[in-house]
């Protein structure tokens, strides 16, 4: 009998030494995160003095303990190109409305979520040159998008980390008829694998730890174009991102991403990047 108490006893200890991931912690992982790059870049994208991405979240719920919040985004994204005059050009506007709904409170939970975002550029020039080529300077970009997926996520006891799988399904709705003739893919499948190893502040029995993630990306674009077949890698964005958070920065770090896929830089979609990247990033905006 204690051989029996004891060791149903210690399994509830263990149970319970599982940390819950909390909506507001789940809902930061899928939105994603403000860096700034290094002048670094290895691969074919244009010389870059730095690729900012700014991501603010603000949260909208009645408690700490709702199973359903409220996103809003405001993300902008812009590059400034190594030219005369170090222009920004055509930065990315994406703001964004997100809902999350976490289906169970368990240690293993399911979350679903509802995006409408709206991607442009805002300029309002002509879209084509008289050369048939892209505008890129001042051509008029713009897209809405539904998202629709789940997200599951789970703390792993072995590694003493967070991890979280999300699926989802991406419709474009555009507002132009330029990108209604077949050269933006319109329906998208999302998916991203992501390991949080939470840095650890120094206690009385613990010193301080480091923090670590890595990120992996697997996109797909469906949709009838004229300048892909169905089966082609073109239509295949693939990502991967390693973050490092060391003990003597408090809320940044360093991260390098290798990158395969479309631009996602509003109008320069026309282009296929192969990109590594270095630079700093931050994985909680505080307000």
């Amino acid at each position: 009998m204690l051989i029996i108490f004891s060791t149903a006893f210690n399994s509830v200890l263990k149970a319970d030494s599982i940390p819950v991931i909390d909506l507001k912690t789940i809902s930061q992982v899928n939105q994603g995160n403000s860096y700034i790059t290094f002048p670094t870049d290895i691969g074919n994208i244009e010389p870059l003095w730095f690729e900012g991405n700014i991501i603010p979240n603000f949260t909208i719920r009645t408690n700490n303990d709702s199973r359903l919040i409220g996103v809003l985004t405001p993300q902008v994204i812009i590059r400034m190109y190594q030219e005369f005059s170090f222009p920004v050009k055509t930065p990315s506007y994406i703001p964004q409305v997100t809902m999350y709904y976490k289906l169970s409170l368990e240690k293993k939970s399911i979350t679903v979520f509802a995006r409408l975002a709206h991607h442009s550029n805002g300029q309002n020039g002509d879209f084509y040159l008289e050369d048939g080529s892209i505008n890129l300077e001042s051509g008029d970009f713009s897209t809405q998008y539904f998202e629709f997926g789940l997200i599951r996520s789970f703390y792993n006891t072995k590694y003493n980390a967070n991890q979280f799988f999300k699926t989802s399904f991406e419709k474009h709705f555009f507002e132009g008829e330029n990108l209604q003739t077949g050269i933006y893919s319109t329906y998208r499948w999302n998916n991203s694998f992501s390991v949080f190893k939470i840095r650890q502040e120094k206690t009385k029995f613990l010193k301080e730890k480091a923090g670590f993630s890595i990120k992996i990306n697997v996109d797909w674009m469906f949709g009838d174009t004229y300048t892909w077949s169905n089966k082609t890698i073109d239509r295949l964005n693939i990502g991967l991102r390693a973050f490092y958070a060391p003990k003597f920065l408090e809320d940044i770090g360093l991260f390098v991403e290798l990158y395969h896929g479309q631009d996602y830089y509003n109008i320069y979609f026309n282009q296929q990047l192969n990109v590594i990247r270095f630079g700093i990033m931050t994985e909680l905006l505080r307000f």
